[in-house]
């Protein structure tokens, strides 16, 4: 008899396909769990696959009396609650730097297509003032990527694979973490600091308490009125309402955004500004990340249902 897994997150059925033919899926479909499933149901299920950045507290955790996984399809792990799983001694698993090279890739592309200001210029060929010769001031010639300052904020397996990017378009290269590596990139001690030398933000952090709204009105004044900020981290990160404000008054020149705070929905008043790119947090949506991160699930699982440690386990504690 196969092993049960409730699915806890909403997950598209193509993406669950490989994991359907290994386990029992109890797919919730995003509903919470106790309007799908019976106590009887739930009360058995020792594993579950969920997206990392949905909320998974101990509340939550209580309804599973034998939960002993909680696996996070993903690199992000921000939803879980680690005290509580580890206070009930649950394994948490995730699939570190599975989708690092694409999430690094469309970095590249949100920063491209905002300071070379693509969108404009597809509109600018597509309304026929090209072909007639209108002069518009937003086809103004900007700077280029040699020389630019680029500020990596976060040096994981993301960060590093940005900066190796920006490095190879001739670009400078800075970064700020909570630790110092021995790379070929400027290290500055705070955010700060970074932020008053770079002119391109990348933010690719690890959402977390620590880095709620950490980039506020005051890092995005210090990026000045040719600096930009590109997130593919998570929209937690940013303080949306100093973003609105920055790029409305042009504190900032612009943004590339791939997550926001509360997710689907991207506020209207940040979607309404003509100088921001946004892309539906496709970072890791690669078929290679996907293949990459469902071996990770997959490796987790089976490690949990063998009664073995999780290959790639987050610490709780």
């Amino acid at each position: 008899m196969a092993d049960k897994v409730l699915i806890y997150s909403r997950f598209p059925k193509t993406m669950m396909a490989r994991f359907a033919e290994r386990f029992e899926l109890l797919d919730a479909g995003g509903k919470p769990a106790r309007e799908v499933f019976s106590a009887d149901e739930l009360g058995g299920i020792r594993a579950m696959l969920t997206a990392g950045g949905s909320p998974l507290g101990a509340e939550a955790m209580d309804l599973f009396p034998k939960l002993g996984a909680i696996v996070c399809y993903g690199t992000g792990y921000d939803g879980v609650d680690l005290k509580a799983a580890a206070a009930r001694k649950i394994a948490v698993g995730h699939s570190p730097g599975a989708n690092a090279a694409s999430v690094a890739d469309i970095a590249m592309t949100l920063m491209l297509a905002t300071t070379r200001r693509i969108l404009v210029a597809d509109q600018y060929v597509r309304s026929g003032d090209w072909a007639a010769s209108k002069q518009s001031p937003m086809m103004r010639p900007q700077a280029g990527m040699p020389g630019r300052r680029i500020g990596v904020y976060g040096m994981g397996e993301i960060g590093r694979k940005i900066a190796a990017r920006c490095a190879a378009f001739e670009s400078e290269v800075g970064y700020f973490s909570r630790s110092k590596y021995d790379l070929p990139y400027q290290y500055f001690p705070t955010l700060e600091a970074l932020a008053d030398w770079c002119s391109v933000l990348m933010i690719a952090v690890r959402a977390g308490a620590e880095t709620q709204h950490v980039v506020n009105a005051d890092i995005l004044k210090r990026l000045g009125a040719d600096g930009y900020v590109v997130n593919i981290s998570r929209g937690s990160v940013i303080d949306e309402n100093a973003l609105v404000a920055a790029l409305s008054d042009k504190t900032i020149a612009g943004a590339g955004l791939d997550v926001f705070d509360k997710e689907p929905h991207a506020p209207d008043a940040l979607t309404a500004l003509p100088n921001v790119v946004f892309a539906p947090h496709i970072g890791g949506h690669t078929l290679e990340s996907h293949v990459a991160m469902q071996n990770c699930v997959l490796a987790n699982l089976g490690a949990f249902f063998d009664g073995k440690p999780l290959p790639y386990g987050v610490k709780t504690a």
